[in-house]
């Protein structure tokens, strides 16, 4: 008497064997899944590029431009909008803030508030930075006054 194996079975004529219909069918389910995944992560991947990308750049531009603003000697109150090449939309405002606080000191507290906007696609994106500085109160009325 003899013994047949599992693989045995699944013998083709020639005496090769083969895989059945079954394995070669989960296989292929198997691998069209895999490959959906990958193509799936990297279009994901492509889009934070992007988004990364894209902040940035506004974070960049708008550090240069804060630091454009701080770096003049006197500021005063006002506020304005620009349009870059780029298509970044900016929104600058200074204001004095703690004037119950400075009143009886020599100088001043403006807040400088700048937002970077941006579309991305169909959301509208943006970046906001602030920071103070000091101003001596002497200087910028001198500064204001008409000679």
């Amino acid at each position: 008497m003899r013994v047949v194996n599992k693989r045995q079975k699944a013998k083709g004529t020639k005496g090769e064997y083969g895989f059945t219909l079954l394995e070669v069918l989960v296989a292929l389910v198997i691998l069209s899944i895999a490959i959906t995944l990958i193509i799936q992560l990297y279009a994901a991947n492509l889009r934070s590029v992007s988004i990364s990308g894209n902040m940035a750049a506004a974070s960049a531009w708008s550090d240069v431009k804060i630091r454009e603003i701080l770096a003049e000697p006197s500021l005063t109150e006002k506020a304005w909008r620009e349009i870059t090449d780029d298509g970044y939309r900016i929104e600058v405002s200074i204001v004095e803030v703690l004037k119950e606080r400075t009143d009886n000191l020599p100088v001043k507290m403006m807040e400088v508030t700048l937002i970077v906007r941006w579309d991305e696609g169909r959301k509208e994106r943006n970046l906001q930075l602030k920071s103070v500085k000091m101003i001596d109160k002497l200087k910028s009325e001198e500064g204001s006054s008409p000679v």
